[in-house]
């Protein structure tokens, strides 16, 4: 075991909550390897980097030394995380549940050490339980407390239905950390509630209350919502390597930062000194994001995978290589000029012009291997250049 001032460090590097730090450094004294928690709802079948964050800081304790347990929600997933919803969410079939559960196992380990890790259902202690255990359970808890949770507290004040099974699921996340006897429980800023209630059951069942430490919800692509799927502005972890390498070059110089915190395994030293060299030093912000796409496309395809990824984008974007074939077509314009939006989607680059538009703020959208910024800009007419939206997507258009 490190000193603990060392572990807390590390602990805590990126952290937005730790609570209570006096109690974790009792127990870290002690020298006893903690239990440390994370629980995963695998309502969709793949994760991405958002995901990472809570994965990453298990590692991290694993590197410490501490007995990490991955707990797979296949349980709650049928229920249905009410975080942060207005809406009450459709729960999934135990079936979609253990489909998605399989893809869960195997990507995680692309980060974790599978001989230290300890993968866990709560399914395993819930399809046990009674309906008189779980009546018993849900007297630990009042209905004044369920409310004292933002989102619960705005729906029932905008008059907005809360179903009984969603106040369920606080409970039945906070009675894992019961059944797996948590020293630590992970969970995004959003999750703080439940991972209090967790805390507070355990002192109703006489365990000693677990640790809270809570992580920053990520950022997807834009710079501006939470990463995913559904926005489209996410990286998966099952994303080839070019196309990740791609989409990590195109987040924003100072979003970089923030996915160095969150997402490197680099050195707090090492990345400071590349800040201060891009702000005193001339350093290019550009050459500092392809250590970070090069590391986290190796983290998940191979060393030799980030490095071919690397020289690809250089060759393609920087060299200005483009496809074999490349598409020709042209587009009538309108008045003199054409969107941009109305441009790609015509090109059938894009399904919408409400998909161009979101893609040209996520920074997918280049016209001669330049990034487009402005969502009004107006291509003229006899115009040709080369258009890309994403990785794949490319066209040689001309305004006619």
């Amino acid at each position: 075991m490190r000193p603990v001032e060392e572990s807390l460090e590390l602990i805590k590097r990126g952290a937005i909550d730790l609570l209570l730090e006096e109690e974790l450094v009792e127990r870290l004294k002690t020298g006893r390897p903690l239990r440390i928690k994370a629980g995963f709802d695998p309502t969709a079948p793949d994760l991405h980097l958002g995901h990472t964050v809570l994965i990453n800081k298990l590692r991290q304790f694993q590197e410490l030394g501490h007995h990490v347990m991955f707990l797979i929600g296949d349980f709650t997933g049928m229920i249905g995380d009410p975080t942060g919803k207005n809406i009450t969410r459709q729960p999934l079939s135990r079936g979609q549940i253990l489909e998605n559960a399989k893809t869960y196992q195997e990507q995680v380990f692309k980060i974790l050490d599978p001989a230290r890790t300890e993968v866990l259902f709560n399914s395993t202690w819930f399809d046990r339980m009674t309906p008189a255990d779980f009546i018993h359970l849900a007297a630990k808890h009042t209905v004044a407390r369920m409310l004292e949770r933002d989102d619960f507290g705005k729906r029932y004040a905008s008059g907005q239905p809360i179903a009984i099974h969603e106040f369920l699921y606080p409970l039945v996340q906070g009675y894992d950390s019961v059944a797996m006897r948590a020293d630590v429980e992970l969970g995004g800023t959003d999750q703080k509630f439940n991972l209090l209630v967790g805390r507070e059951l355990q002192k109703h069942y006489g365990q000693p209350p677990q640790i809270v430490l809570t992580m920053p919800i990520l950022e997807g692509l834009d710079g501006v919502q939470k990463m995913s799927k559904s926005l489209g502005n996410y990286v998966g972890i099952r994303d080839e390597p070019n196309e990740m390498f791609g989409k990590l070059m195109s987040i924003s110089d100072d979003l970089m930062w923030r996915y160095f915190a969150l997402l490197s395994f680099r050195s707090v030293t090492e990345v400071a000194e590349w800040q201060r060299q891009t702000t005193d030093a001339g350093l290019n912000p550009r050459d500092v994001k392809f250590k970070l796409a090069e590391e986290l496309v190796a983290r998940f395809h191979g060393i030799d995978a980030g490095r071919h990824a690397l020289a690809a984008f250089i060759e393609r974007f920087q060299k200005g290589a483009l496809p074999e074939n490349l598409a020709e077509m042209q587009v009538q314009s309108r008045n003199g000029g054409l969107s941009i939006a109305s441009l790609l989607k015509a090109a059938g680059l894009v399904v919408s012009t409400s998909e161009a538009l979101r893609l040209i703020q996520q920074g997918a959208v280049r016209i001669d291997g330049e990034r487009v910024g402005d969502r009004n800009l107006e291509l003229a007419t006899g115009s040709k250049h080369v258009y890309q939206v994403g990785k794949r997507r490319v066209a040689r258009v001309e305004v006619l």
